[in-house]
């Protein structure tokens, strides 16, 4: 009896979490609206750039691959909101080689076919692996490589200025450490002369 309940409790809270992590991802996926708003308003894409969609779109079809009951059980959760996403991006990145300039156009035209590729081979890869917990583990990992792929690009600003600050903090306490002991030790003379 008590095996059931910490069960149910379990799966509770993992279908809590679940489905709140959807809602924050359903978030992130139409936070972009207003820019979009924008490159219509004015027709054209201005100083924007379209690797973030890019990007977000190979995570979320590597994602909803993840999610599917060919690789894993039990994440159709994981594969709803991905494919969500997806069908987002594809919009962000119409929209956006809609409203760019030609040389931009060709450029994410690209680089949409290149993902599409990209996830053809992962597929017919990833259903080449007999075992299914490799595969599993394979698409996992490529998971979650895009997802950092995705996210990265604001570490190259972070983590300098990160370490700039903690440098700067020492700077700080040793500039506070060391001035005190110099006022101490400012009575005796720098050139000390024997003549």
């Amino acid at each position: 009896m008590i095996h059931s309940i910490s069960y149910s409790v379990l799966t509770i809270c993992k279908d809590a979490a679940g489905v709140a992590g959807n809602l924050f991802a359903f978030g992130l996926f139409v936070s972009p609206i207003p820019t979009f708003r924008r490159i219509l308003r004015n027709r054209s894409t201005e100083q924007f750039s379209g690797l973030p969609y890019i990007y977000a779109l190979l995570n979320c079809l590597l994602c909803t691959w993840y999610g599917t009951p060919l690789i894993s059980s039990n994440n159709i959760l994981v594969m709803t909101v991905n494919s969500a996403g997806a069908v987002f991006q594809l919009i962000y990145i119409i929209l956006f080689i809609t409203y760019a300039e030609k040389g931009r156009k060709i450029r994410m035209l690209i680089l949409l076919l290149v993902v599409f590729g990209l996830l053809a081979i992962v597929v017919a890869g990833s259903l080449q692996i007999l075992d299914r917990t490799m595969r599993w583990i394979f698409v996992g990992l490529l998971s979650g490589a895009s997802l950092i792929s995705m996210f990265a690009s604001p570490l190259f600003i972070i983590v300098p200025n990160g370490m700039g600050t903690i440098l700067g903090i020492v700077q700080l306490v040793l500039y506070f450490f060391y001035s005190r002991r110099q006022r101490e030790d400012s009575a005796e003379p720098l050139i000390v002369s024997y003549a």
